[in-house]
């Protein structure tokens, strides 16, 4: 029996999740949340939820409103910064032509709008390339490193990329083209031929700042080449660039990138979404304007609104669209590149449900047994294949992969669940000789696979997981934080706990259990969403919605609770509709009692 089967009394739910307590509770952090909620005059439930998330009692001033000025770290504690910053240094001063090399994704195109904006202030006027997805794949080539230096380029950054890039590094060494490589993923203990490799995960790194993003990381060179310049005098005579102006594209790639918010990266968000509230990059403003972003933006928006229409070049159209919208200063060129991006998200969109249904019927036909699905079509857009794993694994609540067949070879990507570490599955493959490439982490990777293979290639993984989950089959899970009564559910809670925010990765938004509550009305709304009227045994009231409900087995349950006691799980949000001020439940999930 679980722990919240002790206390709520429920094993399965109507999804079919056993419901888990995300944190465990012991004295100690029940008497530490406790002298929080005293301290700084919180909800004694709020005190426990900051003390779950190992917040001291000393540091929850600096939790709930961090600031760059006691977070940011010297850049040069990373390695080969200074190396970095005096090539850049030496680049600038003698008008040397740079690159940047960056990547498709929103962690790429704002690492390269915030290097290449600050070297626009003080003067410089660098080249940019991003990758096509498809043509050229990720990372550095030696063809785009061979043509950057045709047109002139001296030394090329590049960014949230590079660290693996052996061969094309290599090769443009021996042409006489330097490169500093700033990036965030996963080093080997073997580092690329390069003038510098500032990258938080490195080998030889501590690891306390690994949690950046790379647009993180970019943004300490920024500061570190800033300082430089000051110290030698370039700005004697000038004004000296703010770089606060730069944090909004900080927070966008940190937010979309899905790094932990903690420490340093929850200063960033925070700091970036005030300065992304004054609508000073103009690219910001019209992609906001085009996506009907009109509210004060918060991490919902970036990740969710604005991320995947700057990722949709990167995906189905032109790579270097959300680089250069990021960019640009001028109104009517951020207009013309955000309807361009909001077109090719609208066809992403369409693509990808292409491709989903697709992939659902062949999901559909795999045993049910087998702890993976891996399916594989003819024709799908290398594009949206993580998107579409990512929807084939929440539905089915099992590790899936999506593969992109070309002819006789596939690129595939896989998602994962909790419990199930993937990447090193296909890593595994790898070296059995079953994929041509692969690697990742637990929660997703990526591969390259011959069409002959596939089959072996699924037996291989759902044997792999099979055995690392000792013949137990998954069983979903859904994390709660605590129980929460119906007279509890005030607007006055939701706010407090939104200032534990922003939530994200490594910082999850509180999931509460209204426990015990009649459903007293309940309606469809609007297309597949289910309205909820709750009513605890005080006889007060809490409104609920579950989107998108009837296409799972949650929305048919609660049409026909109608007068009976039910849990409900789900997040506590103030709802400000039309003006008014009250809160709802947004709902994840529900079980009957008993």
């Amino acid at each position: 029996m679980s722990a919240v089967k002790s206390f709520l009394g429920v094993e399965r739910s109507f999804t079919g999740k056993r419901w888990v307590a995300r944190h465990g509770t012991d004295p100690e952090t029940e008497r530490i949340g406790l002298a929080i909620a005293q301290r700084f005059g919180f909800p004694e439930l709020v005190g426990r939820l900051i003390a779950a998330r190992q917040i001291g009692l000393d540091e929850v001033e600096s939790f709930l409103d961090p600031t760059l000025k006691s977070l940011m770290p010297d850049p040069g504690v990373l390695r080969d910064m200074d190396t970095c910053i005096a090539r850049l240094v030496r680049a600038v001063r003698e008008g040397e032509r740079i690159a940047v090399f960056s990547d498709y994704d929103v962690d790429g195109a704002t690492s390269a709008a915030i290097l290449i904006r600050y070297l626009r202030w003080i003067g410089v006027d660098p080249l940019l390339h991003v990758p096509d997805r498809i043509e050229e794949g990720y990372g550095p080539n030696t063809p785009a490193l061979l043509k950057l230096k045709e047109r002139g380029a001296t030394l090329v950054v590049t960014l949230d990329c590079g660290v693996t890039a052996y061969e094309p590094l290599s090769e443009a060494a021996a042409a006489g083209l330097e490169v500093i490589v700033v990036d965030h993923h996963m080093a080997e203990p073997e580092l690329p031929k390069a003038v510098a490799v500032v990258n938080p995960n490195r080998i030889d790194e501590d690891g306390a700042l690994g949690h950046l993003a790379a647009c993180g990381v970019t943004f300490l060179v920024t500061v570190a080449l800033n300082r430089a310049l000051r110290e030698s005098g370039f700005f004697s005579g000038k004004r000296e660039p703010n770089l606060l102006h730069l944090l909004d594209l900080v927070a966008l790639g940190t937010v979309c990138d899905v790094v932990p918010l903690k420490g340093l990266n929850r200063a960033f968000v925070i700091q970036g979404l005030k300065v992304m509230a004054q609508r000073g990059n103009k690219g910001i403003v019209a992609l906001s304007d085009v996506a009907g972003v009109d509210a004060r933006p918060e991490p919902y928006h970036l990740g969710y609104v604005l991320g995947p229409r700057v990722n949709a070049g990167g995906r189905v159209g032109k790579s270097d669209l959300g680089a250069r919208l990021l960019l640009t200063d001028s109104d009517a060129e951020a207009g013309t590149l955000a309807a361009e991006l909001e077109r090719f998200n609208a066809e992403r969109r369409e693509i990808e449900a292409r491709v989903l249904a697709e992939a659902e019927a062949l999901a559909a036909e795999q045993p049910q047994d087998l702890p993976v699905i891996v399916v594989a079509g003819e024709g799908w857009h290398p594009g949206v294949i993580g998107i579409v794993a990512g929807r084939l694994k929440e539905r089915y609540d099992r590790p899936a992969c999506v593969v992109a067949l070309d002819g006789n070879i596939g690129k595939g990507s896989g998602r994962s669940v909790p419990g199930v570490s993937l990447g090193p599955a296909v890593i595994a493959a790898h070296q059995a000789g079953l994929l041509v490439a692969g690697g990742g982490h637990a929660m997703a990777a990526g591969f390259t696979v011959e069409a002959g293979k596939l089959d072996a290639f699924r037996s291989f993984l759902g044997e792999r997981i099979h055995s690392e989950l000792e013949g137990e089959p998954i069983v979903p899970t859904l994390s709660v934080d605590a129980p929460l009564a119906a007279g509890g559910a005030s607007r006055d809670l939701a706010d407090t706990i939104q200032k534990v925010g922003p939530f994200g990765a490594g910082n999850s938004e509180p999931r509460f259990v209204l426990t015990d509550v009649r459903v007293v009305d309940v309606r469809e709304v609007g297309t597949g969403h289910v309205r909820c009227i709750f009513s605890g045994a005080d006889g007060r009231r809490v409104k609920g919605i579950a989107f998108r409900a009837l296409e799972s087995d949650l929305g048919p349950a609660l049409m026909k609770s109608s007068g009976r006691p039910i849990h409900v799980a789900g997040h506590l949000r103030p709802d400000d509709w039309n003006g008014r001020s009250d809160v709802q439940i947004l709902i994840d999930d529900a079980a009957e009692v008993g």
